[in-house]
Order: structure tokens, then sequence, then C-alpha cells
């Protein structure tokens, strides 16, 4: 009798049974599948605002940069430009808080470990390094580089960027100090909002990149109409990179990096001219 009881819950249990593997597989015809739309992650009046200020203080700052004479004058337009870059990520900031966005989600979070650090760090580089390759074929495609007269290249440069670029070693310690924050802030403006904006407006993706892209080029107008392009391109590089490390940090690094290391250059290249 004993051992017929404990055998009893075995063969006629009254308790529901969770539904097998097999039947939790199928799909009730009520459950029909839903493509879920990317947020925008501020109005989309506010966006306007944001493209129209950047295409303005581009063509319109463009204009003026020959006058720029003198070291006052080149300490003034880093100020303003910093300034500049200063205030549209304030107004990005207010406009994603009205959505309940942080600009820590923009951004991509905080690194958690040492080795996601230093994952970042060698993304960064290893990006760097890429995108320069490729930004340097597009250029010589472009005819921006010569490979035959590289120095009516660089008289080119100079002639273009001589009135903006240091000419002291203060100077230079600004404009690196402005590189690292242009490096910050144009990742926000560019990849962290605009790419995220016009991605979920078009829920593409790749539309985003590259519509930021376009935006990123047109904001440099000061160099150029085929300049404009070759950074529009490397405005893709960085676009795609944020988008597959779902973060702006290496893009930040190396952003920043690139800014520095360009402002040393023309540093070198004018006061040896």
């Amino acid at each position: 009798m004993k051992s017929s009881a404990r055998a009893l819950p075995k063969t006629m249990s009254i308790e529901p049974q969770p539904p097998s593997e097999a039947s939790s597989a199928i799909p009730s015809p009520s459950a029909a599948p839903t493509m879920e739309k990317p947020a925008l992650i501020a109005p989309l009046w506010h966006t306007a605002i944001i493209v129209g200020l950047i295409l303005i203080n581009s063509f319109a700052g463009s204009s003026k940069l020959g006058a720029v004479h003198g070291s006052t004058a080149r300490i003034l337009l880093y100020g303003g430009t910093f300034v500049t870059q200063l205030v549209l990520i304030l107004m990005i900031w207010f406009g994603i808080r009205l959505r309940g966005v942080r600009m820590r989600d923009v951004i991509g979070g905080r690194w958690k470990t040492v080795e996601a650090f230093l994952l970042d760090v060698a993304l960064a580089i290893g990006f760097w390094i890429t995108s320069l390759l490729l930004l340097f074929g597009i250029r010589v495609a472009l005819g921006t580089i010569d490979l035959r007269n590289m120095q009516k290249s660089v008289d080119d440069t100079v002639r273009l960027l001589g009135p903006m670029a240091p000419h002291t070693y203060l100077e230079a310690g600004l404009f690196v100090l402005l590189s690292v924050c242009a490096g910050l802030f144009e990742e926000i403006i560019f990849r962290g909002y605009l790419q995220r904006q016009f991605g979920a407006l078009s829920r593409n993706a790749i539309i985003g990149i590259v519509t930021s892209g376009i935006i990123f080029g047109l904001a440099h107008r000061y160099q150029g109409a085929r300049m404009m392009v070759a950074i529009g391109f490397f405005g893709v590089f960085f676009g795609i990179l944020a988008h597959l490390r779902k973060s702006l940090r290496p893009g930040m690094m190396a952003h920043a990096f690139q800014d520095s290391i360009a402002g040393i250059g023309l540093f070198k290249l004018v006061t040896r001219h």
C-alpha cells in the first residue's frame, strides 16, 4: 500500500504541466510579428533648428575666415568655435531631455571595466589609421592631393587654412585644447544626435549614417567644396564606427587625436613658410 501511494502522484498529477518545447515554439494566430520603430530622441522641430544653425554657422563663418589676421584674431576664433559648439551641445541636451533621454545614453554609457576602456583605445587607434588611409585615397581621387606635385598640395593647404592655423606655441596649445573639445562635441552632435535622429526618422541606420555624414561635410565649408566631400566621407566612417560599437567613445578619441595632429602639423607648416 505504501509503495502504490508513492506512485500515485506520478500517474495522476492534477497540476497543470508547462507546455513542451515543441508546442511553445508554435506561435499563436494572434501573435503577429511586429517591428518596433526606433524612437526619436528629440522633437523634429528641434532637429531642424540644430541643422539650420550648423549650416548657417558653416556658410556664414567661412566667408570671414580670410579676415583673420594676428594672434588675437586667431585666439578669438578658437574661443568662438568652442562657444558655438558648446551652445549646440546645450541645445541638444535640452532637446533630448524633452524625450527623457540622458546624454549618457547618447554617448553610449560608461566604461565598466579596464578591458572595455583598452578595447576602445585599440579601436580608436585602428580606426584612425584605417580611415586616414581611406581618406587619403578619396582626396587623391578628388584632386585635393596631387601625388605628382606634393609641394603644391602643401602650399594649397597652407594658403587655405593658414589664417586659422596656430602661429605661436600659445596658439598651438589652445588649438589642441579646442581639438579635444571638438572631438567630444562633434561626435555628440553628428553621430550621437543627428545620426540617431535621421536613423530613427527613416527607420534605416544606413540613411542615418549617410545623412549625418553629409551634414558633417557641409559643416566644414571653410575648407572648400572638394574637401567638404572628403570630410563627408570621413563623417560616414565615424558613423559606421559609432553604429557598430554602439558607443561614441572610440570615435571621440580618434576625432580628438586627428584634429590635434592636424593642428600641430599646420603649426609646423606655417612656421616654415
